[in-house]
């Protein structure tokens, strides 16, 4: 599960640029670098304490000229007492001090995969981030000798890729000696030139000479006086610290989060500090999940002063987040009075009133949003989804509730996630093949379970909660768990009806921030109260498991998504017969910061050239499970010039979802489930691996080549010859999915005998397991071309 089911406030951030740095190595930032394959990347220096000086103009210089960027910065040094750092700390988030022998060690920098080598006598005067997505080598700057030929200065600005550093590079680092990075890059093959405007040497410059507008980093050298106007670019960043982080505040353009917060806070005391500047603290605190930090800050900043509606925007939003509806409503109200903010505010409100069960409510501020801009698509949404027909179609079911099980998921309508619409009717599919209203009582997760929501929950045979990837904080975000259901403790311990959880995932992004103490403690409160507790892939199993004490650990099991064994659950056609010529593609945009670091770019040019590849073989074609993820379709012509047909899968039935999948030949997707419906489907699979999910799959599968990371450096020329593997022997590829599955049916089938006498249901696979059987193959139906078939 990638996205919130409900609408959004309609607001998208940019997916290409790199997103906030993971900082992984925080007790509040999930690291699993190691199963996603994304880069670590650092800033590095070597200081002793007559260098510290320049050491400071260098972090400010790096700061105010990137302002949206902010890795570690590895400082490296002779074995400086720890109070030797704290005036680079001051300038800087993420100094991380690591005693060194000499720069050089600068190329055996554990931990991380990319290190950009700086030095004390340098200056940042243009943006880095270019540097950033470099893949290979060791990239510098060869500068002029005196004999004419170029050579890498052991001082000079360095690039390396860790990965490429073999023994014999740093055996031949440890000889020392005249030009000892040149010599050593040079006999490896490693140097990848860079242009001199990145490590551009100011003693080049004489009197009056101007630096050219073109350099990036500006070296001066300890020898010789260069220009006034390289010393006037040098003394712009020998600020104080106030200086300093007035300066940053009030550059122009997008910050990095941590950044802003290190120069921001604290506030002065006593002062008042601008609004628009404690809005946009505020409004960090809230992306990263500190919503009482936000709330604070900005009851403080909107006391009295109804006439700041954006304040009382971010601030309604961060009172939701803390299950703070009454007061979350009023500021909400107060932001409508501003034309500019007054549709996205009465979207916040419609949903917040939707959250409530206050259905009339939501459906009015959607129509007020929609009178404000008329094209705003979040209000248009929620005024859809709260007609009355739509509530009551969904609310549709027999007198006798004893006879239902409650169902509490994310359902997706509208135009929204397309595995998020197939994974509920999968769930219901395990209890039998009755999948509607009659049989089921429908709750989304995301309705805030009061009395009489409680009251219709023990009214029910049983509750069970799920698939999906529900374990994630920031969608949908509640101070009631700290997960997706949206259920206070004191409520949760008075179910009486028995509760299965089933299929969840924890579905936290790699770097992703988040406060485990609230989750923690729902989490063992709902492990507690469980007779069935299961989750989607051992990976998640692993993960909740570290956040229970001893005597709950042993209640999580394994559950695969039931859209992994949609064979048995659902017989289609034979799995040999009438497939299309087709290889499917889909990608994934939501926390693409999270997802793809600084690899966006990298990332598309290299299936550009898998795409290539394998469209010699198959016709490539497009599986969008939301509109947000044709930005790939449109990334991939502008910038390589390629075109591929889109199937809108978010438009499509689920049996017609299925079908597709269940037609093609074989489907490379970066969605969780656009792997879990075709695998369960009986098609081949090749997993773009961004979220640990997906490799968590993989390895239940025992098939982790069946993945591919996003970071992989040879990510185009291993998809093409993986796919040409599956294409060329595609009999047997299907056999493997098939094998692979019917461990997943073997596990399920023995949980479900358990649900069965929990719930008190008959077997609803009396005969055994239900897959397609042997027909005369038939042409395959385009699914290209409307449905004209008889329903």
């Amino acid at each position: 599960m990638n996205s919130p089911a409900e609408p959004t406030d309609g607001r998208r951030a940019e997916p290409a640029a790199p997103g906030p740095s993971a900082a992984p190595d925080r007790p509040d930032a999930d690291d699993r670098r190691a199963v996603t394959g994304k880069r670590r990347i650092a800033f590095a220096a070597y200081a002793d304490e007559d260098r510290m000086p320049g050491l400071l103009v260098l972090l400010r210089s790096l700061a105010l000229a990137d302002p949206a960027v902010c890795e570690d910065f590895l400082l490296l040094h002779p074995g400086l007492p720890d109070s030797a750092f704290d005036a680079a700390r001051r300038l800087h988030p993420r100094i991380v001090p690591r005693a060194a022998g000499s720069r050089l060690d600068v190329f055996r920098a554990a931990g991380y995969d990319t290190v950009i080598a700086l030095g004390p006598g340098m200056v940042v005067l243009g943006s880095l981030l270019p540097l950033l997505t470099l893949r290979t080598g060791v990239a510098a700057v060869p500068q002029p000798g005196p004999g004419g030929e170029r050579t890498v200065r052991d001082d000079g600005l360095l690039v390396i890729q860790r990965q490429d550093v073999t023994d014999a590079v740093l055996d031949a680092l440890a000889e020392g000696g005249e030009d000892t990075v040149d010599r050593a890059l040079t006999a490896a093959g490693l140097l990848e030139p860079l242009g001199s405007r990145y490590d551009f040497p100011a003693d080049r410059l004489y009197d009056d000479t101007a630096v050219p507008e073109s350099t990036v980093v500006l070296h001066f050298g300890e020898d010789r006086t260069p220009s006034a106007p390289a010393r006037a670019a040098r003394e712009r960043y020998e600020l104080d610290d106030e200086a300093f982080r007035a300066a940053y505040r009030v550059l122009p353009g997008p910050k990095h989060p941590e950044l802003l917060l290190h120069c921001a806070l604290p506030f002065p005391e006593g002062g008042r500090a601008p609004v628009d500047l404690v809005r946009q603290v505020a409004e960090v605190h809230r992306q990263q999940g500190r919503y009482e930090e936000a709330v604070a800050l900005l009851s403080a900043a909107v006391a009295d002063r109804p006439d700041l509606p954006r304040c009382h925007e971010t601030l309604g939003i961060s009172l939701m987040a803390l299950s703070r509806y009454e007061e979350a409503e009023a500021h909400l109200l107060l932001a409508t009075v501003s034309p500019d903010f007054a549709a996205r505010a009465y979207g916040q409100l419609a949903r917040l009133a939707w959250l409530l069960g206050r259905n009339e409510d939501a459906h009015a501020y959607a129509r007020e949003g929609l009178d404000a801009d008329p094209a705003d698509g979040n209000c248009h949404a929620w005024y859809v989804r709260t007609r009355p027909a739509a509530v009551t179609a969904r609310d549709a079911g027999p007198a006798s509730a004893a006879e239902q099980l409650a169902h509490v998921a994310l359902f997706a309508d509208g135009q929204e996630n397309a595995g998020d619409k197939v994974l509920p009717e999968a769930v219901r599919m395990c209890f039998g093949p009755d999948t509607g209203p009659g049989r089921w009582h429908e709750r989304s997760v995301h309705l805030l379970v009061d009395e009489p929501a409680l009251e219709e929950l023990n009214a029910r045979r049983g509750i069970v909660v799920g698939g999906g990837g529900l374990f994630l904080p920031d969608t949908a975000p509640n101070s009631n768990s700290g997960w997706q259901w949206n259920i206070p403790d004191d409520v949760l311990d008075r179910i009486t009806a028995p509760l299965a959880v089933f299929a969840v995932g924890y579905n936290v992004f790699d770097g992703q921030r988040y406060r485990r103490e609230r989750f923690a403690a729902s989490l063992r409160a709902l492990v507690g109260k469980s007779a069935f507790f299961g989750l989607r892939n051992q990976g998640s199993v692993d993960r909740v498991r570290e956040l229970l004490p001893e005597e709950l650990r042993d209640r999580v099991r394994y559950q695969p998504c039931p859209t992994t064994v949609a064979r048995h659950l659902d017989p289609g056609p034979d799995d040999g017969a009438g497939r299309d010529d087709t290889v499917l593609v889909n990608c994934a945009y939501d926390r693409a910061g999270l997802r793809f670091g600084h690899d966006y770019g990298h990332f598309l040019a290299e299936t550009a050239t898998a795409v290539r590849a394998i469209g010699e073989r198959a016709e490539v074609r497009y599986a969008a499970h939301m509109p947000a993820d044709e930005k790939f379709v449109h990334d991939l012509r502008r910038e390589h010039g390629i075109a591929l047909p889109v199937e809108p899968l978010y438009l499509f039935s689920n049996d017609r979802i299925r079908e597709l999948y269940r037609r093609t030949r074989l489907v490379i997707g970066m969605r969780g489930h656009a792997g879990m419906i075709p695998f369960g489907c009986g098609t081949p699979i090749i997993s773009l691996v961004s979220h640990p999910k997906l490799a968590y799959f993989l390895s239940d599968l025992d098939r982790p080549d069946w993945g591919v990371s996003v970071h992989d450096r040879s990510l185009g020329a291993r998809l093409a010859e993986r796919a040409a593997a599956v294409l060329d022997d595609h009999g047997a590829a299907v056999a493997d999915v098939h094998g692979r599955q019917e461990h997943l049916w073997s596990v399920t089938r023995a949980n479900l005998a358990e649900l069965r006498d929990l719930f008190g249901l008959p077997d609803p696979f009396p005969e055994g397991p239900r897959v397609p059987g042997p027909r005369a193959a038939e042409p395959a139906r385009s699914l290209h071309l409307p449905d004209t078939r008889t329903k």
